[in-house]
């Protein structure tokens, strides 16, 4: 690693590449990355992992999503991981988000399987997509939990964590926001954000959206 490298704040980010809301955060990081002295590290979590101990509760639409098409993507992406290390992850959630959210492809095969050509990877990972006892399925979860361990149940993806000032990491969901924002928009949102994720004792700020994700910037 470079001294360069080695400076920047290591910022590390749980992401589901099914969900939207994750995917706009995860543009606005790399928009922070190139005003500000960070470095992005990728983890995965699973918003089919989340929703298991209320899966019954849950509307039928987003039940039948959470059951199976929302496992297909982060199996993929698990088993590329595994098989092919960290350095992955970043590129291929690049490569699977451009095609699931901006191209309105879904979780689909065809998303999947453009993404794993996109980044050069080997095209029978997609059989990973269907493996119902999945190889890499404790690997998944035990990255899911070390994210959601840091914020909670009540909260989902995507997952941030930061280096505070006492050496202990200052972890938050979100932030939800779109579009994502860009240059100094993009810094003043990340400086904000961790002023206040930083004071002991706070917990929420929210109000209710009134827009979807607006992937037109991106």
């Amino acid at each position: 690693m470079s001294e360069q490298s080695s400076a920047k704040t290591p910022v590390d980010f749980w992401f589901d590449p099914l969900c939207p809301w994750a995917w706009m955060t995860s543009r606005w990081v790399l928009e922070v990355e190139k005003v500000r002295d960070i470095e992005v590290r990728w983890h995965i979590m699973s918003l089919a992992v989340l929703n298991e101990p209320k899966l019954d509760e849950l509307p039928d639409e987003y039940r039948e999503l959470l059951s199976t098409k929302a496992w297909q993507p982060i199996r993929v992406v698990t088993a590329a991981w595994q098989k092919h290390g960290d350095d992955i992850l970043g590129p291929l959630y690049t490569a699977l988000g451009n095609r699931i959210h901006n191209g309105g492809l879904g979780p689909t095969r065809e998303a999947i399987v453009g993404a794993l050509d996109e980044v050069g990877l080997p095209a029978d990972l997609i059989d990973y997509a269907d493996q119902e006892d999945f190889e890499f399925d404790a690997q998944l979860r035990a990255s899911h939990k070390e994210g959601i361990d840091k914020v909670g149940q009540d909260v989902g993806t995507p997952v941030i964590a930061v280096p505070g000032a006492d050496g202990e990491q200052i972890a938050f969901f979100g932030p939800v926001v779109t579009p994502a924002p860009k240059g100094e928009d993009a810094a003043r949102l990340w400086d904000g954000t961790l002023l206040v994720a930083s004071v002991q004792g706070f917990y929420e700020l929210k109000r209710t959206r009134t827009k979807g994700p607006d992937f037109s910037n991106l």
